[in-house]
Order: C-alpha cells, then structure tokens, then sequence
C-alpha cells in the first residue's frame, strides 16, 4: 500500500474505510496523504538528528502534521456529510 495512505490509516485508524475510498477518488486527498508521510518521516530524521536547531525542526515538523492531520479530518468530514455516512470525525 502506499506509504501516505498508511500513514493517514495510522493516524486516523477509526476511518481507514473513508481514507481509502477518498484515495481512489480524490486527487487532493492523495498528495495530502503523502504530504504527511514526508512530513512524518522528516520530523522522524529531526527528532533523532543533533544538529543544530534539531528542536525547532521537530517543533515546526509536528505543527506540519498536526495540520495535515486538520485537513485530512475536514476531507473525511466533507465525504461523510456528501454520503449521509454518521461517522464522527
């Protein structure tokens, strides 16, 4: 499976359904999943990096996720409110 729609389905484990069923039909849906799985694996390489300003790296990474996550949780809602699906988000 692609690494960005196994990172959405881990993140949102409770709409793996709804992750897979926008992945086949939406394109933006599709590059948000991989926005999150480069942006989950850079704040991996920071969190064990000791470079310099490693700190704010993870900071702004995890920031980064969280609003991947945002818009991944807005597209869920959006298809849901379009197909009558009750799943809450």
């Amino acid at each position: 499976m692609d690494p960005g729609v196994l990172a959405a389905i881990r993140l949102l484990p409770r709409h793996k359904r709804a992750i897979e069923e926008l992945v086949l039909s939406n394109e933006s849906f599709r590059a948000l999943c991989g926005d999150l799985a480069e942006a989950e694996q850079a704040l991996r390489r920071w969190q064990s990096s000791r470079a310099a300003g490693h700190a704010e790296r993870c900071v702004e990474y995890r920031h980064l996720v969280d609003g991947l996550e945002a818009e991944l949780r807005q597209a869920i809602r959006e298809r849901e409110r379009r197909s009558g699906d009750g799943e809450r988000v």
